[in-house]
């Protein structure tokens, strides 16, 4: 016998057996995992799978964060993961004071959009709006390049007196912005004072820890100089804490009125009553609201309007209306999770429905912007009983233009640089007015605008525009004396139309 054969028939054997174990191997890993219909082994199954099995090494942290946010992407808009500077932020704007520019974003589209400017901080006063871009933080390009969020906001934020220069592109135009790092505000009362001998003006911007307490403090003041009405703002308010929203519609309601109520699957309904020990009681009132005004906001609306115990004057309110409970993690991240839904009174449930665009579906209300009848109660949000339309007729082509390049607040800036001894000195309303009148703030507002940026009003569009622009200028401008919001508002009001028809409808 041949020994080659023999040792080809031991070398088959030899490799029929190695591929039987290899393939049992590969049986073995490509064995069915058993996963039930609705529960949660098959995530936790591919993760191990991840963990145990994948050919390179695994930055579980990132999994971990990308998996939670695309499982609370699928519930509502406002479920959601926040990492640890994301909540730290969140929680201390509303809680606390801190350092950076003023403004809240979204990051739709690898681009940063400004969803807020924050009241009385540096970024408002310096000109930045609603829907700017922000493209460039400092020589750093942030915009299609996916920028982590959380660096945008550490570029951003910084020690107050530091500078950080913001490029942003609004309207096809790219405009750049220096802005001066300072002291976000943290008071939610933006401004009180008397418009008349008995009519109060009260500017609520947000509902933070101390908003009742502050709103105490000023209606105590309000009532000592004759306060029988007061016209509570709420425009552009976008909610904050719950409990703040229920101790303020308690200054107004009777006792037993019902405030809001509560429900979800998991959580059984809650109705919430006045106590009937409001200060206000007996104060007429009269709420203004537009699409920026949510949450908290619309659950103070919503009791007033419910009980028949004030007006609600302007346009639909946003209609966000979901309970969010935290859930925080020892790494310093948390999540906010919807665990029910907010219902007016009379059972109106508050929250708009969802759609593709739910962030940016109130820059698409163009009908409810002039016309009553497009508001639906279905669309979620309150319905004033006084609907007060865009008046389109003040803003010329000259107003437009200036707008968009924010020349008007940037202007201001340059009058407080200017004028930054005076200004800052002035802490009388009539003082105030008697500055502004002999600033000559119209020729140099002219002249600003034509060697700044280019812009002149063509042959009558000056007398279209002059009141209605230069009482904004004067009012942004006031702002930079000791008087702060409080002369702003006072000035603006005097071409405010949701205000006037308060006044107008006593």
């Amino acid at each position: 016998m041949k020994k080659e054969p023999v040792i080809s028939a031991i070398l088959g054997v030899i490799i029929g057996v190695c591929l039987l174990l290899v393939i049992q191997k590969i049986s073995d890993r490509n064995r069915m995992i058993k996963t039930g219909d609705g529960d949660w082994r098959k995530l936790n199954a591919v993760l191990r799978q991840m963990e145990e099995n994948y050919v390179d090494t695994i930055d579980v942290r990132s999994i971990t964060d990308a998996a939670i946010e695309a499982a609370l992407s699928r519930l509502d808009p406002h479920s959601v993961y926040m990492p640890p500077m994301v909540l730290e932020e969140s929680e201390t704007e509303l809680a606390g004071q801190f350092d950076g520019i003023g403004i809240q974003f979204n990051v739709p589209n690898d681009t940063a959009v400004v969803i807020e400017v924050i009241p009385g901080g540096p970024s408002e006063k310096t000109g930045l709006l609603p829907g700017d871009r922000i493209l460039k933080v400092d020589e750093e390009n942030i915009a299609g390049v996916k920028f982590p969020q959380d660096s945008m906001v550490r570029r951003m934020k910084g020690k107050a007196g530091t500078k950080v220069s913001i490029l942003v592109e609004r309207g096809g135009e790219r405009i750049p912005f220096e802005i001066t790092r300072g002291r976000i505000p943290t008071h939610s009362v933006d401004a009180s004072f008397m418009v008349n001998d008995t009519t109060a003006y009260v500017r609520l911007s947000k509902f933070s820890r101390t908003t009742y307490k502050e709103i105490m403090n000023a209606s105590t003041d309000l009532l000592a100089s004759g306060m029988r009405k007061m016209i509570l703002d709420l425009r552009g308010n976008s909610g904050g804490f719950f409990d703040q929203a229920l101790m303020l519609s308690n200054l107004f309601l009777s006792k037993g009125d019902k405030i809001v109520y509560m429900e979800g699957l998991h959580r059984k309904r809650e109705d919430y009553h006045a106590d009937g020990r409001g200060i206000l009681s007996d104060i007429c009132l009269d709420v203004l609201i537009d699409d920026g005004t949510a949450s908290s906001s619309e659950i103070f609306a919503g009791a007033i309007q419910d009980n028949g115990r004030g007006r609600i004057i302007g346009r639909r309110s946003f209609g966000k209306g979901l309970v969010q409970e935290p859930v925080y993690f020892t790494d310093g991240s948390g999540i906010r999770l919807t665990v029910a839904r907010f219902y007016t009174p009379s059972g109106r449930c508050i929250q708009k429905p969802y759609s593709d665009d739910y962030n940016y579906e109130v820059f698409k209300r163009s009908d409810e912007l002039l016309i009553a009848d497009s508001m639906k109660i279905e669309s979620g949000g309150i319905i004033p009983d006084i609907f007060v339309p865009v008046d389109t007729t003040k803003a010329g082509p000259f107003y437009l233009a200036c707008v968009r390049k924010a020349v008007p607040m940037r202007f201001a800036s340059y009058c407080f640089d200017s004028d930054k001894k005076i200004l800052s000195s002035i802490s009388d309303y009539d003082e105030l007015l008697s500055y502004l009148d002999s600033a000559s703030l119209e020729s140099r507002f002219l002249r600003y605008a034509k060697e700044k940026d280019g812009i002149v009003p063509s042959s009558g569009e000056w007398e279209v525009d002059r009141q209605y622009l230069m009482t904004q200028v004067r009012a942004l401008v006031g702002r930079y004396s000791k008087l702060g919001d409080a002369a702003y508002y006072h000035l603006y009001l005097s071409i405010d139309e949701t205000f006037r028809r308060s006044l107008d409808n006593q």
